[in-house]
């Protein structure tokens, strides 16, 4: 294993410890094995060894979970197919099932939690399939405060500024993206008006695999992740979601299957976008490119994963860490998205971190893991 993975799964060792363990991780080795192991991490003392990388909990679900939401170490929801959401409170030890009441049919692809209580999550589909849910009781009870009625519409991903303002974005409707506004923390919801959207391109979309198409940094500021058409784009608003400009990422496209399915941004400046061609087998030869000047330009990675990546998340108080996961593996970056490398050959839809250095994975057969010495 080269250096810079070594020093990646130190890195990773640090969320055992805190943010200072992670911006310090000379002199230790690493050699990466097939999950569901770890990547272990060696210092000289046998009796110091770690084995770092996603270990997986028994999630009792067989549900594919593409929504994710890392409240911290303990606690985290996940939402995914058959109208499932399950919550921890345990660091994975336990999984509640506290689905909505009758939302067996709906496909649950996004869930944005407050806190171990509060929760909002959505259902994506066209027309009526697309609904929003809250909880404020840890999932005991539920309430729905949108359904959609429009048939063109088809919603895709949510994100909140803070825990009242938030957007929820749907395919495009009359050549337009479609943004829902809510300012009472998912209790109500208005469509905004789309005269500050920029056009859609023929046959562009936006891919709800891992609830990170539309995401947010700061009290203003978010992306949308589009796909589909002839090229690859990212939009940005810095005004929560009224007006919004378009930037070409340089990711696979030209087809219906490739695109940009993931951002992350650790501030209104420096983003990540993972992607590709998401069918089986087919190479995705650029799949992650970076920003350095809030989406309005990208620079594909230098070393980018080897294949199609579905999820992405920057590791919090670190400048320059993050990961990535999709169905054939995970990779780190130390280099804030120039260089990845692979530590994990599970299959992952979605990658969330908390604040407190919690870092969660999910996906399909009811996989959820966390990462963890």
């Amino acid at each position: 294993m080269s250096v810079s993975v070594a020093a990646g799964a130190v890195a990773l060792a640090g969320l055992a410890t805190g943010p200072a363990a992670v911006a310090q991780p000379a002199g230790v080795t690493a050699t990466a094995r097939t999950a569901p192991a770890a990547v272990p991490a060696t210092s000289a003392p046998a009796s110091r060894t770690r084995h770092l990388g996603w270990h997986l909990t028994d999630s009792g679900s067989t549900a594919r979970f593409r929504g994710l939401a890392a409240v911290s170490r303990t606690t985290a929801w996940a939402a995914g197919t058959e109208g499932t959401v399950l919550r921890t409170h345990d660091g994975g030890k336990h999984w509640s099932d506290v689905s909505p009441p009758g939302a067996r049919t709906l496909e649950f692809r996004d869930i944005e939690a407050f806190d171990a209580r509060h929760a909002v999550v959505l259902a994506i589909g066209a027309g009526e399939a697309s609904r929003v849910f809250r909880t404020d009781d840890a999932g005991a009870t539920w309430t729905e405060s949108f359904r959609n009625t429009d048939p063109r519409a088809f919603y895709d991903c949510l994100t909140f500024f803070d825990r009242r303002h938030g957007i929820a974005l749907s395919d495009p409707v009359d050549g337009k993206y479609r943004v829902l506004s809510t300012g009472d923390g998912g209790r109500s919801w208005r469509v905004l008006p789309s005269g500050g959207m920029p056009a859609a391109r023929p046959g562009e979309s936006s891919f709800a695999a891992s609830g990170q198409c539309l995401v947010s940094a700061g009290s203003r500021d978010a992306w949308i992740a589009t796909g589909g058409a002839a090229t690859a784009r990212v939009l940005h608003t810095a005004d929560r979601g009224r007006t919004w400009t378009a930037a070409e990422a340089p990711v696979p496209a030209g087809d219906p299957a490739r695109g940009v399915f993931a951002l992350a941004f650790r501030d209104r400046t420096h983003g990540l976008a993972v992607g590709g061609d998401y069918r089986s087998g087919q190479p995705s030869p650029r799949a992650a490119a970076v920003s350095a000047d809030g989406g309005a330009t990208w620079t594909t990675a230098a070393t980018p994963p080897t294949s199609y990546r579905s999820g992405v998340a920057w590791l919090p108080h670190s400048r320059r860490t993050a990961l990535a996961v999709g169905p054939t593996g995970s990779d780190l970056t130390l280099d804030g998205g120039r260089t990845w490398h692979p530590f994990d050959t599970g299959s992952y839809d979605t990658v969330d971190c908390a604040p407190d250095l919690g870092c969660w994975a999910a996906g399909e057969h009811g996989r959820i893991a966390r990462l963890e010495p």
